[in-house]
């Protein structure tokens, strides 16, 4: 299944719309600040020799987002892991996923949610990834 891909104006006008916004970056970077109300599992962690996989990443999206069809946005700082986690996230089911190019920092092609001047946080309350994998 190929994953619908929008830019950051209309992934926010999604989420206005009551798309949920899944940040797969690190924790580092959505501690850094993330769309308002951002929830934030990992695809990869930061770790000293570089990025590694999240081995729990399914099982913490199937625990946030238990409805299969559940409409998710799904981003990360320039595209690349947001591309591959919707990919693994339809794959193992979930029916209404958009992924949102240029990420939150932007990609040098395409400005990401920050550059275009979209709202952020630092903090979402519920919505870490330490919180969400309990």
């Amino acid at each position: 299944m190929a994953v619908k891909r929008v830019s950051p104006k209309e992934a926010s006008e999604l989420v206005a719309q009551g798309y949920a916004y899944l940040d797969v970056r690190s924790i580092p970077e959505y501690d850094g600040g993330h769309p308002p109300g951002a929830y934030n599992v990992p695809l990869m962690h930061m770790g000293p020799g570089g990025m590694a996989p999240n081995g729990d990443f399914a099982a913490v999206v199937a625990r946030a987002f238990p409805d299969k069809s559940a409409k998710i946005v799904v981003g990360c700082k320039s595209g690349g892991r947001s591309l591959k986690a919707a990919e693994v996230m339809a794959a193992s089911g979930y029916s209404n996923l958009v992924e949102m190019r240029g990420g939150y920092g932007g990609d040098g092609q395409e400005a990401g949610w920050a550059q275009v001047g979209l709202p952020s946080e630092r903090t979402t309350p519920g919505r870490s990834f330490e919180e969400l994998k309990k």
